[in-house]
């Protein structure tokens, strides 16, 4: 008997922890060997160096809502001001110290009041924040890339990323995803998802028409 609809919608929205978890965990494995000279290395998110955007990522996996209000309230609803004080908060002494706090927290499923997608995508997108500046590739199951790719082409919610893409069509070339219409844009499905959410160093692996627009609006507001 073929599963129903609801069951298979309940399978496809399932929380995407499982992935979650394995994105964190090949991340902290990758970052093992570094030395203290390429923790410094800046990354992708201008201002931070490879080894804030990993303090960064542990405290996102250690804010539940209540704790993530109440840094709003303190910093006046400033939420630059929140991240970096929260980021200060897991950057520990040295790098080492760095990379164990993140470790302890690979399997949390502490979240802020966001969807459980957008961990996901935090994990993701920042961990390329971080590789790509220090040369390490990641084969990341296409699964995980296309759902990734799905959701930001519908939302703003915590990055811009839907803002980027009116009258462009992507199409992936390793994977299902496609969306939007207009001047077309194709690509690796990791290479879309980076430039939806602003990193224009990976318009340069996309072809197509609409590259030249998708990079321009790369250069609107990071998060």
């Amino acid at each position: 008997m073929a599963p129903s609809r609801d069951r298979v919608r309940n399978r496809a929205e399932a929380p995407p922890w499982a992935r979650i978890h394995a994105e964190r965990a090949a991340l902290a494995d990758d970052l093992a060997p570094l030395t203290d000279a390429q923790w410094a290395t800046p990354s992708l998110c201008a201002g931070l160096s490879v080894r804030e955007v990993l303090a960064h990522l542990t405290a996102g996996a250690s804010l539940n809502p209540v704790r993530w209000m109440a840094g709003v309230i303190r910093c006046r609803f400033d939420f630059d001001k929140m991240v970096a004080l929260r980021l200060a908060e897991q950057l520990g002494a040295d790098p080492a110290e760095t990379l164990a706090r993140f470790r302890r927290v690979v399997t949390s499923t502490v979240k802020a009041p966001i969807p459980v997608v957008a961990v996901l995508g935090e994990v993701v997108v920042h961990g390329e924040d971080i590789r790509r500046p220090l040369g390490i590739r990641r084969e990341y199951p296409i699964d995980t890339l296309t759902r990734l790719a799905e959701y930001y082409q519908g939302t703003d919610m915590v990055v811009l990323a839907q803002g980027r893409l009116g009258g462009l069509r992507l199409a992936a070339t390793d994977g299902p995803f496609a969306a939007g219409s207009g001047q077309p844009v194709s690509g690796p499905t990791l290479a879309l998802v980076m430039a939806m959410t602003g990193r224009e160093a990976y318009c340069d692996e996309l072809d197509g028409p609409g590259v030249a627009i998708l990079r321009d609006r790369c250069r609107l507001p990071v998060t």
